[in-house]
């Protein structure tokens, strides 16, 4: 897998997700939703990268299928931070648009390497 718009997008994406859970824990003292953001933001991004070296197409579906998860879980924690008041609406805003191109881009790479298998 070449460094294209998934692996720079989700490496940029999971950047934001450490400077999100650095500012809910040291400016609003929030620390169990922060770590639940941070992991699941960060898993995104490992997951891509780990699908550079899948051992099969399989194997490749499997760790992007599992990115798609963790990208979704994710979607959920900076809704969740807004309406709780932890995040602004401006915040929240600045981070879900980035947040739905992922969940796009991870639907449109399972499908079509599912297809593609299953073509065989």
């Amino acid at each position: 897998m070449n460094k294209g718009p998934l692996w720079t997008k989700s490496f940029a994406f999971a950047l934001r997700v450490v400077k999100l859970a650095k500012y809910l824990q040291e400016e609003k003292r929030e620390f169990v939703l922060s770590k639940q953001v941070l992991r699941s933001g960060t898993a995104i991004g490992a997951l891509v990268r780990e699908a550079e070296h899948a051992q099969s197409k399989a194997d490749f579906i499997s760790k992007m299928n599992i990115a798609l998860k963790e990208a979704n879980e994710t979607d959920y924690w900076p809704e969740l931070l807004h309406q709780s008041g932890y995040l602004t609406q401006g915040s929240y805003h600045s981070i879900h648009p980035d947040m739905q191109e992922l969940l796009k881009l991870l639907v449109a790479i399972v499908k079509t390497s599912r297809e593609s298998l299953n073509a065989k």
